[in-house]
């Protein structure tokens, strides 16, 4: 922790890293700080979403924790949910104002890694919003190519491929050595996602 901070500060970290709601909403109404960041640059809400505390995540937001504020990672709660999965936490995050340009430290938006990851249901929840599904991150790639590049062509990936392209993802932005997604598709023998690319007007 961070010296010379207030005590109540480091109480409500360490009760929102261990996901206690109840002493997070007594020390939020006793003053303590939702903005208070640790020696690495996070906050209680990043500490509460690390553990998918849901609830004391709720409580931080509603007390107007930021869902934008960065750690040393770059890493915002909103980033650090879509990343992991966490969609209650991505849902509170995008009904308080979420970023959808803010990039991580790979230069992605939200969108990337929960591609990557195979994250459907986050996914499903970013492509409501107006995130911009062809932005290319500093690896060269969409969600899109890291959906295939990453992912392991199984069930998850195949509908996030799917729901990107509805989205109106074009399947023939090219990676930094111009290859675009059909020919990594085709590449790791992911047949159902070729077939989606070539409905798609994949080249």
């Amino acid at each position: 922790m961070a010296q010379g901070m207030r005590r109540e500060d480091r109480l409500l970290l360490s009760a929102a890293a261990r996901g206690d709601a109840a002493e997070a909403r007594r020390l939020v109404a006793a003053g303590a700080s939702v903005s208070v960041t640790d020696e690495s640059g996070g906050t209680p809400l990043h500490a509460a979403t690390q553990g998918n505390h849901v609830e004391v995540a709720r409580v931080l937001i509603e007390a107007g924790a930021s869902v934008n504020k960065k750690n040393q990672e770059g890493d915002s709660a909103f980033l650090l949910a879509s990343a992991r999965g966490y969609l209650e936490i991505v849902r509170f995050a995008l009904a308080k104002g979420a970023d959808l340009s803010s990039v991580n430290r790979f230069g992605g938006t939200a969108l990337i890694p929960a591609a990557h990851h195979g994250h459907v249901e986050v996914v499903r929840e970013l492509l409501a919003t107006r995130i911009a599904v062809d932005h290319v991150n500093r690896l060269g790639w969409t969600a899109l190519l890291e959906a295939i590049i990453l992912g392991d062509g199984g069930p998850r990936h195949t509908e996030i491929v799917r729901l990107l392209l509805a989205a109106g993802a074009n399947p023939n932005v090219p990676d930094h050595d111009g290859v675009a997604a059909l020919a990594h598709a085709r590449r790791r023998q992911q047949t159902r996602i070729v077939d989606f690319l070539v409905a798609a007007g994949a080249r």
